[in-house]
C-alpha cells in the first residue's frame, strides 16, 4: 500500500505540548449516576479468620467492597484491589477506596477496595498480608462470575495501603496463612502494582514511624529482622509483577526515598516500571483530580495500564519498515504514531530518521488497522525559510484519516507527505 496523503505544514518556533494519541484516546466510559459499591462480602468464613486477636468481635471483619461492571457496557473484563492508606491504624477509605474504585469502573475495569484489619485494633503482621492474599485469590476464584480475566488482575495502595499492595507484590509466595476452602487453591500474586506514595522501606531514616509500629506491634515495634524483612525494596526479585510509582516529592510524611528504593529494586531485577514523581503536593492526596498539575497523574496510569494490555487482552505486533518524505525530501527527523482502531489497545511510536523508519516484531505496531499520524521536521535538510515542523493529529486523503493495515510480511511503505 502506497499512500500519498496530502497534508498542512505547519512552522512551529516553539511548539506547545500536546497530548499524544494515546492519552486523547477515549475508553468506553459506563454510563448513569455515581456508582456505589453493590455489595460488602466477607473475606473469610465465619470462625475461619487467620491470625484472630482478643476483641475480634469488636472489631470490623475483612471485608471487599465490591464494584463490579460486568454486564455493562465498556466493560473490559479487568481488575483491581484497592488498598486504601491509614498508616495501618485507620482506613482512608473514600479518597483511597470510594474514589479510585470510581475512576476504574469508568474505565470498564471492576474494583474491589479491601477492608483489612487494622494495628489499631489489635491486628499485626501477618494478618494483612493474609488478608491482601485471601483479596486477590476470591476476585480471581471468582473471575468467570464477574467476567473478570483472571490474568488482568492488578493491586492499588495508597501510603499503608501502598506497602500492602507492595507486600502483595513481592511476599506472593509466603504462605501466610493455611488454606480454609477452594478459594485459597487460586493464585496470590497480582498481574500489575501500582503504587501511590507508598511505604516500601522500615528502615528507620525513611519509614513511615505509625505504619511500622503498627503493623508490627508494640512487642515487635523494634525488632529490626522483621522489619528489614518486610522492608518490600528488599523483596523485590523476578517473579514481581510490572509496577507502577506515583509519588510527590514534597511529601513529608512518607519520604519520596520509599518508592524510589523499590523503583530501583525493581530496575535491577529486571522488572518492567514506571515512577512520576511530582514536585508539589502533600501526602495523601489521592486523585486529586481537581489539581491541573498533580491531577495529571491518573492519566499517566491510564496510559500505562493501556501499554500492559490491562484494557484488552495482548494482541500480535508486527514487523514494519519504509520511507517517509515531505513534498519529495527526505524526513530528517520524526515520528509516525500507529493507533488502533480499538481504544482499549496501546498505541506504538515509531521514529523516523533520515527519511527512513523501521521497527521489528516484538515492539512493531500492533497487528492491523490502524490510524496513522505523523510529526516531522525538514529544515535539516533544505534550510529554506518556509521549512519547519509538521504536526498533524490526523492526515486526511480524501477527507478521512489516514489508515493502514498492519502485519507481518507486508512490503515496505512509502509514504510521501505533500503540503499545500
Amino acid at each position: 500500500m502506497r499512500p500519498n496523503p496530502a497534508i498542512h505544514l505547519m512552522k512551529i518556533p516553539r511548539p506547545r505540548p500536546l497530548l499524544s494519541a494515546l492519552a486523547l484516546a477515549v475508553l468506553p466510559v459506563l454510563a448513569g449516576p455515581p456508582l456505589q459499591a453493590q455489595e460488602r462480602v466477607a473475606l473469610w468464613p465465619e470462625g475461619q479468620v487467620p491470625h484472630s486477636a482478643s476483641g475480634d468481635a469488636d472489631s470490623p471483619a475483612p471485608a471487599l467492597d465490591l464494584y463490579p461492571t460486568h454486564g455493562a457496557d465498556g466493560h473490559t473484563g479487568a481488575a483491581v484491589v484497592i488498598c486504601p492508606g491509614g498508616g495501618y491504624g485507620a482506613l482512608a477509605k473514600d479518597h483511597e477506596g470510594h474514589q479510585p474504585a470510581v475512576w476504574f469502573n469508568e474505565q470498564g475495569v471492576s474494583a474491589y477496595v479491601l477492608h483489612y484489619r487494622l494495628g489499631s485494633a489489635g491486628h499485626h503482621y501477618p494478618a494483612q498480608l493474609a488478608d491482601v492474599h485471601r483479596a486477590i485469590r476470591w476476585v480471581r476464584a471468582n473471575a468467570a462470575e464477574q467476567g473478570i480475566d483472571p490474568g488482568r488482575i492488578a493491586v492499588m495502595g495508597f501510603s499503608a495501603g501502598g506497602h500492602l499492595a507492595s507486600m502483595a507484590a513481592t511476599l506472593h509466595a509466603e504462605p501466610a496463612y493455611e488454606a480454609v476452602d477452594a478459594i485459597d487453591e487460586a493464585a496470590a500474586r497480582p498481574d500489575l502494582a501500582i503504587l501511590c506514595y507508598p511505604v516500601i522501606s522500615f528502615d528507620r531514616d525513611v519509614t513511615h514511624g505509625g505504619s511500622r509500629r503498627n503493623l508490627l506491634g508494640p512487642d515487635r515495634e523494634d525488632d529490626d529482622a522483621l522489619a528489614a524483612k518486610l522492608s518490600t525494596d528488599l523483596r523485590v526479585d523476578g517473579e514481581t509483577p510490572p509496577t507502577f510509582l506515583f509519588q510527590t516529592n514534597a511529601d513529608a510524611a512518607v519520604p519520596a526515598e520509599n518508592a524510589v528504593r523499590f523503583y530501583l529494586a525493581l530496575r535491577s531485577a529486571g522488572v518492567p516500571a514506571e515512577m512520576h514523581v511530582y514536585e508539589a503536593g502533600p501526602h495523601g492526596v489521592g486523585l486529586y483530580l481537581a489539581d491541573p498539575v498533580l491531577g495529571t497523574w491518573p492519566e499517566r496510569l491510564s496510559d500505562w495500564l493501556r501499554q500492559r494490555f490491562f484494557f484488552a487482552p495482548p494482541a500480535p505486533r508486527a514487523a514494519l519498515s519504509g520511507e517517509a518524505t515531505l513534498d519529495g525530501v527526505p524526513v530528517s527527523w520524526g515520528a509516525l504514531v500507529f493507533e488502533p482502531l480499538d481504544p482499549r489497545l496501546p498505541a506504538t511510536t515509531v521514529r523516523i530518521r533520515r527519511g527512513r523508519f523501521s521497527a521489528p516484531a516484538d515492539t512493531g505496531p500492533l497487528a492491523g488497522k490502524a490510524r496513522v499520524s505523523f510529526e516531522g521536521s525538514i529544515w535539516e535538510e533544505t534550510g529554506a525559510p518556509e521549512d519547519g515542523v509538521a504536526r498533524l493529529s490526523s492526515l486526511e486523503p480524501g477527507g478521512a484519516p489516514l489508515e493502514l493495515e498492519v502485519g507481518d510480511g507486508a512490503a515496505p511503505l512509502r509514504l510521501d507527505f505533500r503540503s499545500r
